[in-house]
């Protein structure tokens, strides 16, 4: 299958633009990347993939940010705000707690609007100027829509998100507003957002910019080819493993991508791929389900709940592409509660970096497997923690200490802090 590690370099088709093109996962057939606006296979309404005539190696890689792999992109440079580039840090009481050798979080609330969602519209929306679109629009639990309209202004072109009326941190929806979006609040859940903007983009009223769109996939590899880097960079070496929350499975199909291209670049031996685990939480688990059942495809879950609000979605649109890759890189998928994410949102946070709720689940995730055996003690392991604390600033509230009051003067100030003395 074209989807399998072990794939070949596909030649070039005569459809190709500048050793670019798209190509059907499903049946195989290829298209121009920018003559038309396309999401899917025109013959079978496939999942489309960007493909390249040739793949770049480490030593191609120079610059900063998501456009230092420009080599491994469809174009020379996106519409930017510096995305990318973003840390990845060390987590020694975690490391010890959970009981791996080594465990790094790739933090993507780094980023300029503080999710990995930046990597995805810099490709995504230098790809709508190419196609001479006028409006963009994605549906959103939050991230996507802030990123829309982040690059969206950035690009001078209006954009409109819709979102589940409700649904969404303050936080990112305050993003939107501020910059510029049209915003429509719908009467469902995310995938009755996704369902209608669909729609819209099949009308041709707008360029749809979800992960269902294969450049927004671009570029989100650069996470994966990061990560890559930085363990080589530290330990000679790439991470056993990698622990990522799933809600659509994009950034799941994302890296798996990026290891399959350095694979068929000669850059990464098949043994040596990443194990991709993917972490749901309960509520919300759709991938975890297919995965323990060994199924070829999802059951779309249309009552979803819960408050990582970033993954409360139940038809992952990427598992066709994620669920290869987790299989192909044994890895697995768990679903972990509310409370586990809530617990490791705080550990996190011990370690002086703030996450949204649905980043937590990756460590929430790779806890709750090492406890039962399926990690090791000797892996070497990456988390990806995908939105900033902000995001949900009242979850953060919640998950944290509550204010004390105090009289306005030190020596009531004094007198509480004894008082919490006493009570250790």
């Amino acid at each position: 299958m074209s989807l399998s590690l072990s794939a070949e370099q596909p030649d070039e088709p005569a459809d190709a633009d500048d050793g670019v093109w798209l190509e059907c996962i499903e049946c195989g057939e290829t298209f121009a990347p920018f003559d038309d606006v396309r999401y899917t296979c025109d013959e079978c309404d496939g999942l489309l993939e960007v493909r390249y005539a040739e793949l770049p190696t480490f030593d191609d890689f120079e610059g900063h940010g998501v456009w230092r792999y420009a080599d491994a992109l469809p174009f020379a440079e996106g519409v930017s705000i510096q995305e990318g580039a973003t840390p990845l840090y060390e987590v020694p009481r975690l490391e010890e707690s959970i009981g791996v050798e080594t465990l790094r979080i790739k933090h993507e609330g780094m980023n300029p609007t503080g999710s990995f969602k930046d990597r995805g519209m810099t490709v995504g929306v230098r790809v709508a100027k190419e196609l001479g679109v006028g409006r963009l629009a994605c549906a959103s639990t939050g991230n996507t829509s802030a990123a829309l309209a982040a690059y969206g202004s950035r690009g001078g072109m209006e954009t409109l998100v819709l979102l589940p009326a409700g649904k969404v941190a303050a936080g990112k929806i305050a993003q939107a507003s501020l910059h510029g979006a049209r915003i429509l609040e719908v009467d469902g859940n995310f995938d009755a957002c996704l369902d209608i903007v669909q729609e819209l983009a099949a009308k041709g009223e707008a360029y749809l910019l979800n992960s269902l769109n294969p450049f927004r996939l671009e570029g989100q590899k650069t996470i994966g080819l990061e990560i890559l880097e930085g363990f080589l960079a530290d330990y000679d070496a790439v991470p056993d493993r990698i622990v990522l929350p799933v809600g659509n499975a994009g950034n799941t199909s994302a890296l798996y991508k990026a290891f399959r291209e350095l694979v068929q670049a000669g850059e990464l031996d098949e043994d040596d791929v990443p194990k991709l685990t993917g972490v749901q939480a309960e509520g919300a688990a759709p991938m975890v389900e297919a995965i323990e059942n060994g199924a070829d495809e999802v059951r779309r879950w249309d009552d979803v709940e819960t408050r990582a609000t970033a993954i409360r979605i139940g038809n992952p649109v990427n598992a066709p592409k994620a669920l290869p890759g987790i299989r192909e890189t044994g890895g697995t998928a768990v679903a972990v509660s509310d409370e586990e994410i809530t617990e490791a949102q705080r550990d996190i946070a011990g370690e002086g970096i703030g996450v949204e709720p649905a980043s937590a689940a990756s460590i929430a995730g790779l806890r709750k497997l090492r406890a039962e055996g399926v990690v090791d003690d000797d892996e070497r392991v990456a988390c990806l923690t995908t939105g900033h604390l902000l995001k949900d600033p009242d979850a953060a509230a919640a998950a944290g200490s509550e204010p004390e009051p105090v009289p306005a003067d030190t020596a009531g100030v004094l007198a509480s802090i004894a008082s919490e003395r006493s009570s250790e």
